[in-house]
Formats: C-alpha cells, sequence, structure tokens
C-alpha cells in the first residue's frame, strides 16, 4: 500500500520565530503562504492574518507563532466559500534556538517517494508514522535515493568551505530559512550551491547542519546512527550572523 499523500482540505501553515513580540521574517512566511492558498484554493490569506500574526505574537518574548489556514465549514478546495485563519503562539526554551553543538541533532533516513511538495501541509499523518527513532529527526528521503529535507528543516552540507542544499524542486518546501543561509553565505564569499546529495554524501562532508525558522541554524551529529564531527567552523559562523540578524540586540539568550 503506498503511504498517505497530505490532505489538501486540511490546510496549510507557518511556523516562526518571536523575538520580543516581533515575528521573525514574517513578509517571507506571508507570502508562501500566499503562493500555498493560490495554488490549492485560488485564493487570497484572510484579510486579517498579518494583524492576527502580531496580535498573538505581542506578549511573547522568545517562542513559536503558528498560523494556519484552512477551508472552513462547506469549503473545499477549488471551491467556493471561505478560508478561515488561525494562530498559536507560545514561548520556547531559549536554548532551543540556535542550539549549541551539545545539542547537535540526530538525522534518520525516511523513504518518502516523491517527497511532500512545496506545501507546508497541516496534516503531518506521513510525518507522524515515521516518527522519531530513538530522538532522531526524520530526513526525508526520495526513491532516488537522493536527500530532500528534514521533517522540520532544509538540510545543508559543507565541502570545501562552500554549504551545498538540495534543489528546491517541487519535491521540498521552498525554506524561508534556508534561502536567508544561502544569502548570508553568499555575502560572506562562501559559494552556497544547490546540488543533488545522498546520505552518502552527507556523511563524507566536512560539516551537515539543518536550518529552520524556530531554531535557526542546528548542527547535526549523526546520520543513521554514524556519528559525525559536530564542530563546523562555517555552521557556527553561518549561525551567527542569521542570529545576529533574527536577534540584534533586543534579546541576549545567554
Amino acid at each position: 500500500m503506498p503511504p498517505p499523500r497530505p490532505d489538501p482540505e486540511k490546510g496549510v501553515f507557518e511556523t516562526l520565530l518571536v523575538v520580543a513580540g516581533r515575528p521573525i521574517e514574517l513578509d517571507a512566511h506571508l507570502a508562501r503562504l500566499a503562493a500555498s492558498l493560490e495554488a490549492l484554493f485560488d485564493s487570497d490569506p484572510p484579510p486579517d492574518t498579518r494583524d492576527l500574526a502580531f496580535d498573538r505574537a505581542r506578549q511573547v518574548r522568545l517562542g513559536r507563532l503558528r498560523l494556519t489556514v484552512a477551508p472552513g465549514n462547506g469549503r473545499s478546495a477549488g471551491g467556493d466559500g471561505r478560508l478561515e485563519v488561525g494562530a498559536v503562539a507560545a514561548e520556547v526554551e531559549s536554548d532551543l534556538v540556535f542550539p549549541s553543538r551539545e545539542r547537535a541533532v540526530a538525522l534518520r533516513s525516511v523513504s518518502v517517494d516523491g517527497g511532500l511538495g512545496k506545501h507546508k501541509w497541516i496534516d503531518r499523518t506521513l510525518l507522524e508514522r515515521a516518527g522519531d527513532g530513538a530522538g532522531a529527526v526524520p530526513m526525508l528521503v526520495d526513491r532516488d535515493g537522493m536527500v530532500l529535507e528534514a521533517s522540520r528543516a532544509s538540510v545543508f552540507a559543507v565541502r570545501d568551505g562552500a554549504p551545498v542544499t538540495p534543489p528546491a524542486d517541487g519535491r521540498i518546501l521552498p525554506g524561508i530559512t534556508r534561502d536567508r543561509v544561502v544569502e548570508l553565505a553568499r555575502t560572506a564569499g562562501l559559494d552556497p550551491r544547490e546540488e543533488r546529495l545522498s546520505p552518502s554524501d552527507l556523511l563524507q562532508a566536512d560539516e551537515v547542519f539543518l536550518a529552520g525558522s524556530v531554531r535557526g541554524v542546528e548542527p547535526v551529529r549523526s546520520i543513521d546512527g554514524i556519528e559525525l564531527d559536530a564542530r563546523g567552523e562555517v555552521t557556527s559562523a553561518i549561525a551567527a550572523e542569521l542570529r545576529r540578524s533574527w536577534l540584534g540586540q533586543e534579546l541576549d539568550l545567554s
């Protein structure tokens, strides 16, 4: 039996970091949300989406904001009716944001034929079935053996000082933080690239890290039980630049 595919009728969502009451990269997240809603429902986001995001984030010092948009009662994909927006914000522990190498993540390969695509689905049935093995984060691998993304972030390898990430070819979510990492790396002269990557490529890379909208940059310590060196200089440098961009002087996480 083929694995379950996400149900568009359950809608899409965005999750982003909140710092001192400010939703980080909100415009980029709203643009991605709008693109998904246009493609799936031929509709714009509900008009109060931006105001709701600011309202929910206002009292949060350091946390995550989740925006969800889904068909209301009587609405189906591509049909008439309205979309409903929801927003929930909650504080997060400071050591989960730009975690140190002592909190580096373990990845576990999970085969997902064709990937999850370019929308951030509310229906996470496939990922929930994959689950976390011994605390490991699922890393989606297509049937051709190529790495796509992690369940909560984009995947980067570092080769000869250059960050390399799988291409945004419709099989993966076009990550907001992925784009910011590429931008920062290019500004720093690190020659970031999009290339096909296998799990073996990751194991042979100088460094591996994840880039996501709440945790920022996370070093990777193992893949499928094989240990890596999580002390990467490029990873640390990119994390420091992104942290300055997002946090500035507004919040001290130390």
